[in-house]
């Protein structure tokens, strides 16, 4: 008689999955309570103190490092979350059409190709426009997040079309409704828990992303992530663990947001 394979009675399943999480999450956890030492000293306990989150807090380049990376961030969300609503809509709703596929697998590139591919591609072409046009502005950062965090707004909003029932849509069509209002006042009110997914879930693949960055600002537009790694290429301080837990603290909270609009339409 043939068993249903369980990972779950596999030997040793616990002890793996239990080593797992800690060599994953103790070094966070490590990370979170220094940000709280009161010495200067990375690995030397001194007591508890908020100091280094004042001296963050008060630190002129954080400042403008983290308006610059919320700013940009938001930004790249609302422009690649709704290309991602249109892509979802042309992919789900309708016949299907010649290249459908093709188009699909063109919006989840970013996904499959290694980020570091993605950015040198896009350094070497917007250095083509720079030298063209002389602009260095904040442009091209916009332009490679927004590209980069469309497939993570799309799966969400994709996976929500797919599950919504047509008939509420069929029915306003019925009744003469033109797509334009079938959209915004049958669509789009049904697919809100998808698209916030979406948006949050690019605004935090944005707000922490390193490598694109790295490679495409110019002087003077370093974001939060890049600032955090100029400053442990010279001297690694707590305040560096203070920015680190709170910019993690944020993610956290963006991801577990983004799990709770997920879950909601399963439990309708």
């Amino acid at each position: 008689m043939s068993r249903t394979f369980d990972v779950k009675r596999q030997g040793a399943f616990t002890t793996i999955a239990i080593t797992g999480f800690i060599l994953l999450y103790l070094p966070i956890l490590v990370l979170g309570v220094y940000s709280f030492n009161a010495s200067e000293s990375l690995s030397i306990w001194a007591g508890f103190s908020w100091k280094w989150y004042a001296t963050a807090w008060a630190n002129v380049r954080v400042q403008d490092a983290t308006f610059r990376s919320l700013q940009l961030a938001a930004i790249a969300s609302v422009i690649s979350t709704t290309v991602a609503v249109l892509a979802a809509l042309a992919t789900t709703r309708g016949t299907p059409w010649r290249g459908q596929n093709l188009m699909s697998a063109m919006i989840n590139q970013p996904l499959m190709v290694p980020e570091i591919v993605t950015a040198v591609a896009l350094l070497v072409f917007f250095a083509m426009i720079k030298q063209a046009t002389g602009y260095t502005g904040m442009g091209y950062l916009i332009l490679a997040h927004t590209a980069f965090c469309i497939p993570f707004a799309y799966l969400p909003i994709r996976a929500r079309l797919q599950g919504m029932d047509l008939s509420l849509e069929q029915a306003a069509a019925d009744l003469y409704a033109p797509p334009a209002k079938v959209f915004f006042h049958v669509t789009l009110p049904l697919l809100y828990p998808g698209v916030l997914s979406g948006a949050m879930l690019a605004f935090v693949i944005s707000l922490d992303d390193v490598i694109i960055t790295e490679f495409l600002k110019s002087a003077g537009q370093d974001t939060l992530p890049t600032y955090m790694l100029g400053q442990i290429r010279r001297i690694i301080t707590p305040e560096i663990n203070a920015i680190a837990t709170a910019l993690l603290a944020l993610s956290v909270l963006m991801v577990l947001a983004v799990f709770f609009l997920s879950r909601k339409p399963t439990e309708e």
